[in-house]
């Protein structure tokens, strides 16, 4: 398969490129700073640099044209500001789905938030990060053209991945390695039954194939 991930250069997407192109995939991940080009060749993924909160949706489009897959991962980073919640966070991953409709690509995967919600309240940063991944997985869910899959991990974090999880459409909270969250990733793209699902993902004591299948066949 080809896959294009948003975001190519975030902890989460060169985790899934190199799992993807150490099974023989095609992975290319677009990123916005030509100096991390290096990185993601590393991993064997191709680097695609596109600025996402100022390219049009020809643009996008073109680069994701002949992927079998897009996964939306980009995020406007834990330092940004609340405009750039919406101008990333929201914003570019309506563009991603745009393009990747005008593309002609139906797989769509989104890396979201456990908690996210257009109708969250608060006025920190991390509210206005909440209801800009709520308001973006909504527009995602409206789109019948796209064969979308949700998913909302729990807390991230650097331990080793297990491959043991809870995959659940909710699941409460608690922690999961980014491993974990990269593997599950390439499950859910293996698994086209999961399209239409809304899933939170946290560390748990189910095998994560066996969890995906469990999921997939409810």
């Amino acid at each position: 398969m080809r896959i294009v991930i948003a975001g190519g250069h975030g902890q989460i997407a060169l985790r899934l490129e190199r799992l993807l192109a150490a099974r023989g995939d095609e992975a290319a991940g677009i990123i916005r700073n030509p100096g991390q080009s290096d990185d993601l060749r590393t991993v064997g993924a191709e680097p695609v640099v596109l600025d996402l909160e100022s390219a049009t949706v020809d643009q996008v489009a073109e680069a994701l044209r002949g992927a079998d897959a897009v996964v939306f991962a980009a995020g406007a980073g834990p330092d940004s500001g609340t405009a750039r919640k919406d101008t990333v966070d929201r914003g570019a991953a309506v563009l991603f789905a745009d393009a990747a409709e005008r593309a002609g690509v139906r797989r769509y995967v989104v890396v979201s938030s456990m908690g996210a919600d257009p109708d969250h309240a608060g006025d920190e940063v991390f509210d206005a990060y909440l209801r800009a991944k709520g308001e973006a997985d909504a527009d995602v869910r409206s789109r019948a053209a796209l064969d979308w899959t949700i998913l909302r991990p729990g807390m991230l974090t650097n331990d080793a991945g297990t491959g043991q999880v809870l995959l659940a459409a909710s699941t409460g909270r608690g922690p999961v390695p980014r491993d974990d969250v990269a593997a599950a990733l390439v499950e859910l793209l293996d698994t086209p039954a999961t399209a239409g699902l809304t899933l939170e993902l946290i560390s748990g004591n189910v095998p994560l194939t066996v969890a995906v299948k469990d999921i997939a066949g409810n």
